[in-house]
């Protein structure tokens, strides 16, 4: 039984639970009765989004196999992994390949990250010209430093007029076709540099169809703790949606942060690694219903073999769709009494017949640990920003 696929789970007590008179949404936290700030589905263009809830795009993660793997476990936006505007316009096959959609996705929603408008509106004008998508994000969040010392990702808003412009030429290209655009930040790229209110004030002004904050700054990487009174300061300073993202670990944080921020919906990212059935968690708590996914050992080596399956699809052969299962490995048993000689031996695996055998060894009846919640996948800790040079002389 793969997790969420039939409900299995149990009630989780302690865990929030949602009370849903007429078209309210209630939510108990700490045995407290709060409201929630949005009564309604998301609007996205034409598209409702219901639950209010964001797949974030992750590098070398949400391919099409992660994509399906997490969207049949409840509904929400799923979001492909960020590519570059100019490999896009220049048709690198490499990104043809990372913007391929399963024939059951929609909305098809695309991440793009560029620091020239012109070829930012280029690449749309692409999108909207061959039908390559149906909601285009714009990425101003990522901290590597790869990215930011060309001045893009999470470097970007601190250069008003430039984020302004690369906002505006995607939302004029994309507006024959009627796609919405929407955007992904940081809330700056120190404390002494932050962006976040006047960034989501232009993106607004530029018509966007909503903001989604990374409560965090580049400098802090995804280390620390996530600001969600940023994304209540947002939320009073905008009209447009704002969604959040930071530190949402398991339903109970996102109803939180909805409770506490006021924000309209949520970005998953790191949480769901290892876990697709969070989506189900997710989609259970947004319909009133006080239910958790737990899996058993045997449940989530089901899921591994699938994830693993569906990567093998994807790339067109094991060598490669085996190999990129392997870092997926370590997220997956998180928790779970799994000795080190097997562990290391899965980090390895070369094909689906020695994935089997593995997985085969492992203990099915072993229970979800209790301790498997919670921070997963990169945290690190904070660093200096790779800028260009002389980037923060002229905002």
């Amino acid at each position: 039984m793969t997790p969420g696929s039939t409900g299995s789970g149990r009630c989780a007590d302690g865990h929030v639970r949602v009370i849903r008179p007429g078209s309210g949404r209630r939510v108990i936290l700490d045995g407290v009765t709060s409201v929630l700030p949005s009564t309604s589905a998301l609007n996205l263009g034409r598209y409702t989004v219901d639950p209010p809830v964001v797949l974030a795009p992750m590098a070398g993660i949400t391919n099409v196999a992660f994509r399906r793997l997490c969207r049949e476990q409840g509904a929400g936006i799923y979001v492909c992994e960020m590519v570059m505007t100019r490999a896009l316009v220049a048709r690198n096959p490499k990104t043809m390949r990372m913007i391929a959609f399963g024939s059951e996705e929609s909305p098809r929603s695309l991440q793009l990250y560029g620091v020239d408008p012109e070829v930012t509106a280029a690449a749309v004008r692409m999108i909207v010209e061959e039908n390559l998508a149906d909601h285009i994000d714009l990425n101003f969040g990522c901290p590597v430093p790869r990215v930011t010392r060309k001045g893009g990702g999470s470097a970007l808003p601190w250069k008003r007029k430039l984020f302004g412009r690369i906002v505006s030429a995607a939302v004029d290209a994309a507006a024959p076709a009627g796609i919405p655009v929407t955007i992904k930040m940081r809330k700056g790229i120190d404390d002494d540099h932050l962006t976040y209110i006047e960034a989501g004030l232009i993106a607004q002004d530029a018509g966007v169809a909503w903001v989604a904050l990374h409560a965090r700054t580049a400098a802090q990487r995804y280390s620390g703790t996530a600001d969600w009174e940023s994304i209540a300061a947002l939320k009073q300073a905008l009209d447009v949606p704002v969604l959040g993202n930071g530190d949402i670990w398991e339903a109970s944080d996102a109803l939180r942060m909805m409770t506490e921020a006021g924000c309209d919906g949520v970005v998953i990212g790191r949480g769901c690694l290892g876990r697709p059935w969070l989506f189900a968690d997710l989609a259970a708590a947004f319909a009133g219903r006080d239910i958790q996914v737990l899996p058993s050992l045997g449940e989530v080596a089901e899921t591994m073999r699938r994830h693993a399956e569906l990567l093998v699809e994807w790339h067109g052969g094991q060598m490669h769709g085996v190999t990129d299962f392997r870092k997926h490995v370590a997220w997956y048993l998180k928790g779970f009494p799994v000795g080190p000689e097997i562990r290391r031996s899965l980090g390895l695996v070369g094909s689906l017949d020695e994935l089997d055998e593995l997985l085969s060894q492992l203990d099915h009846d072993q229970p979800f640990p209790s301790d498997a919640d919670g921070p997963r996948g990169r945290q690190g800790s904070p660093g200096r920003v790779v800028l260009p040079e002389h980037w923060l002389d002229d905002p």
